[in-house]
């Protein structure tokens, strides 16, 4: 025992698995989860099937965990719902194992610094522990750790549905028409949808799902009808890699969707950049381009699938190095920039490409990305291994690479198509942040401009 204190923030699939990592390490974690109790976020679209398979969503430290008291490791072939991953695998983690006794449930944090030590004041600074404050329904709590690894996540901080990154005109006004991320529309949610005209604004994951979900319940319900709100001009790019992809159910959903667009069974409106809502006979009226209603749609509800973006104000005392444009660690941001990569994954990686200049913090899981929409989970497993690594003094555990990540078929770098990420050019770059691919990577490092294939 190292005698080292590590807090985590976020109770989810990734800040569990770092509480296991720490506790396997000899060092003792603390859980600070803001929801009454461990996956709060995952709870919120359980129903929703992951891409991968059993074997890419368990920690290999918290199954460790896990084995003693008797779990059942799920079919690692099988496709997990977000509620089959709380029922089998988080909350057995959460209640059965020690983790129990770390995790600190309806415990937001409000702000965290180095006890003692304002911004802006250096000498001495590293050793001085973390001091972290936090609310739980009694009033404001605060404790100290030596490290903090900040897995809170994106959920409760999604994109508005204005084009400009700020909320569209009218659209706090409407908000008893509006959801965001990716309600349960054949569920928990039918009754708000069935028989209704729905916009969706958004090309990802959530904004397709969502569309292939409103074609099944117009099926189900007559009147039900699906409008896409589509802020480019190319529809096909929400497609996905169809069967070049590697995450199998991730290329199912993209060929799904494709055919009921071709089908003509969703409406689809492109170049549409939201920017004022407004009422209209008691409907919803989504506008794009000028007060007047240039160009619009009336619906009846409006989903905004337009991403997530991390909340960082409770982390103004630490001194964090994050890329201005994407909100992510700055030697993270080259590998994930939407503005430069389409792709489904990225190369591992760890406490190197997260470490900030507050010597003993980390960004992790999804909070990491910052405002790019690539994440994996099981890319923030292999985050946290290497950061408790790190935190331990094993440097070189922290260094080295133990996860090979699924590859998408199709990836696209600064616009231009690129087999890179599916086997061309010998794969994924490994560690040098401005390649392409494992051939530019290696032309590189022998002193060459690159391999060309960018």
């Amino acid at each position: 025992m190292n005698g080292k204190t590590v807090a985590i923030i976020g109770a989810g699939p990734v800040g569990l698995a770092a509480a296991a990592h720490v506790l396997e390490r000899g060092m003792s974690p603390i859980v600070l989860e803001a929801g009454p109790e461990a996956g709060h976020a995952v709870r919120q679209w359980q129903h929703v099937q992951l891409f991968s398979p059993w074997e890419y969503n368990v920690d290999n430290a918290a199954a460790r965990l896990l084995a003693p008291t008797g779990w059942n490791s799920p079919d690692p072939q099988s496709y997990p719902t977000g509620g089959e991953l709380i029922d089998q695998y988080l909350d057995p983690l959460a209640t059965r194992t020690p983790l129990r006794e770390a995790i600190r449930a309806s415990s937001r944090v409000t702000a965290i610094s180095r006890a003692g030590f304002e911004k802006a004041k250096t000498k001495g600074r590293d050793q001085a522990p973390f001091e972290i404050r936090y609310q739980n329904g009694k009033g404001p709590e605060v404790l100290r750790a030596d490290a903090v690894i900040d897995v809170s996540g994106t959920w409760f901080s999604p994109n508005p549905a204005g084009s400009n990154g700020l909320p569209a005109i009218g659209e706090r006004e409407r908000a008893d028409r509006i959801a965001y991320g990716m309600p349960d529309v054949r569920g928990a949610d039918r009754t708000r949808y069935a028989g209704k005209t729905v916009a969706v604004l958004g090309a990802g994951h959530s904004a397709v799902g969502t569309l292939i979900d409103l074609v099944q319940l117009a099926g189900e319900v007559p009147g039900t009808q699906a409008i896409w709100l589509l802020r480019g001009a190319d529809p096909a790019k929400a497609f996905g890699g169809g069967s070049n992809d590697k995450l199998a159910a991730r290329g199912e959903l993209g060929s799904t969707f494709a055919a009921l667009v071709a089908a003509g069974k969703i409406r689809v409106e492109t170049g549409f950049g939201v920017t004022h809502l407004s009422d209209s006979e008691g409907r919803l009226r989504i506008s794009a381009g000028s007060c007047c209603g240039a160009r619009s749609v009336v619906a009846d509800e409006l989903i905004v699938s337009t991403g997530f973006r991390p909340s960082l104000s409770f982390l103004s005392e630490l001194r964090l190095r994050l890329d201005p444009a994407i909100e992510a660690p700055a030697a993270l941001a080259p590998l994930i920039d939407p503005n430069e990569h389409s792709c489904g994954t990225v190369r591992p990686h760890g406490a190197r490409e997260l470490a900030h200049d507050e010597p003993g913090f980390y960004l992790a899981g999804m909070k990491s990305y910052g405002r790019a929409p690539t994440f994996l989970m099981m890319t923030g497993y292999e985050q946290v291994r290497s950061i408790v690594a790190d935190i331990a003094g094993d440097k070189e555990a922290a260094a080295r690479v133990e996860l090979v990540l699924p590859e998408t078929g199709v990836c696209t770098r600064g616009g231009v198509e690129s087999g890179a990420a599916a086997g061309c050019c010998g794969g994924p770059a490994k560690e040098e942040l401005s390649a392409c691919c494992a051939a530019d990577e290696t032309a590189k490092k022998a002193g060459s401009a690159g391999c060309g294939c960018s």
